[in-house]
């Protein structure tokens, strides 16, 4: 039986060799500035990719939390060099917001508003504020929150607008990738508003933005949440009427731990007590993908009856930290065995000990799936970095 005590050195151990030193050694571009925007499944890194926003902002996630919990000054050195990357490139000057992507020269590419990619900027910029009380990052992190605001919150039907032109003007294809539907509104893309907005909260505790949290956490509970089937349902229109054919146990299980974080740090009780009312019934619903093996697979159709059998990284680690949640707030001790099966899985099946960082995930057959990237626009240093810190910084108590 591990000790939490192990766990967290495990956890330490993974985040300094298995996940930043690879983007500190291998995914810094040092002629065009920033981090290069791909490596593929085999680890061929491409200079010449485009640089998504996303992976940028996560970039800067990942080492600004790791310099304020571990105080390394390598993963600081990092995070600021993320951060004027983000800052300087990323940014719309003259509409706000930031650019879908780049070049990899730095040059706008994609320059439509995406709330999904604006939101980890704020995330980042506000972790970067968090670790270091840099006021100019805090600024940014503002403002980009009230462009979100200005821009795409729903002030008729309530809830956020997938995506805009450039010049926050309505767009046909808000998808946030060719794997979505095109839903005005989607279950995830609110959950990573959620998620900056809570972050903005730690260090910007302003009214205005505690009502908008308060209101997400309404959204997920009123809207999102399916109390018929206990799963999250994904995509909606405007008017919030949606699609239930997909479970996605992945994003069940982080929306558990994400809401209670968010309820926690909002500090108040009545809405505290409503969220964890609903946590253990959202957690049963993403149990339906575990694995006699200890893993989580991704999702399920409830149209055609199909099941992605894969187990792909992220999903692994909300799942561990989703169930790490219900332990150490709910006393769950079944919820801790599946923390640590599923790490336990994660570390024989996921990690690449030879080159550093995860594989993308294994295929149903148990193959590393070499088709999806090592490193990229989906592919960042964020949902292990987080297992990781969030495991190392929990007071979790001894079983």
């Amino acid at each position: 039986m591990t000790t939490i005590k192990e766990l967290k050195a495990e956890m330490q151990l993974t985040l300094d060799q298995h996940i930043l030193n690879y983007w500190l050694q291998q995914m810094v571009d040092r002629e065009h500035g920033g981090f290069y925007g791909r490596a593929d499944g085999y680890g061929r890194i491409h200079p010449e990719a485009d640089k998504g926003a996303v992976l940028n902002a996560r970039i800067l996630w990942a080492f600004s939390a790791a310099y304020r919990v571990t105080q390394n000054p390598d993963y600081l050195q990092a995070a600021t060099r993320a951060k004027d990357y983000l800052i300087g490139k990323f940014i719309d000057q003259e509409y706000g917001g930031v650019y879908w992507s780049l070049t990899y020269q730095g040059l706008p590419l994609d320059t439509k508003k995406q709330t999904y990619a604006i939101g980890f900027a704020i995330y980042g910029l506000s972790e970067y504020a968090r670790a270091t009380g840099d006021a100019t990052a805090l600024e940014r992190a503002i403002a980009l929150y009230r462009d979100i605001e200005s821009h795409a919150f729903d002030k008729v039907n309530n809830g956020y607008t997938e995506a805009l032109t450039q010049e926050w003007q309505p767009i046909d294809d808000m998808r946030l990738s060719n794997k979505d539907e095109n839903g005005a509104k989607t279950m995830n893309t609110h959950l990573h508003v959620l998620e900056p907005y809570t972050n903005l909260y730690r260090v910007w505790p302003d009214e205005g933005l505690r009502k908008q949290l308060q209101n997400l956490i309404d959204i997920f509970l009123d809207k999102i949440w399916n109390p018929h089937t206990y799963h999250l349902d994904l995509f909606f229109d405007e008017q919030w009427d949606g699609k239930r054919n997909v479970y996605s146990y992945g994003h069940d299980i982080e929306a558990v731990w994400l809401l209670h974080e968010a309820a926690l740090v909002l500090g108040d009780k009545t809405v505290l007590d409503r969220v964890e009312s609903v946590l253990p019934k959202i957690a049963k619903a993403a149990g339906e993908g575990l694995q006699p093996d200890g893993s989580l697979i991704h999702e399920h159709r409830t149209d055609n009856g199909r099941t992605d059998m894969e187990r792909q990284w992220w999903v692994m680690c909300e799942c561990i930290i989703g169930h790490i949640d219900l332990y150490q707030y709910f006393g769950d001790r079944r919820a801790l065995d599946i923390a640590l099966r599923c790490w336990d899985y994660s570390k024989q099946q996921l990690i690449d000990h030879e080159r550093g960082e995860w594989f993308w995930g294994r295929n149903e057959d148990g193959s590393i799936n070499r088709d999806d990237d090592k490193a990229g626009f989906w592919k960042c240093p964020y949902h292990n970095s987080r297992l990781c810190l969030e495991l190392m910084e929990r007071d979790i108590p001894e079983p």
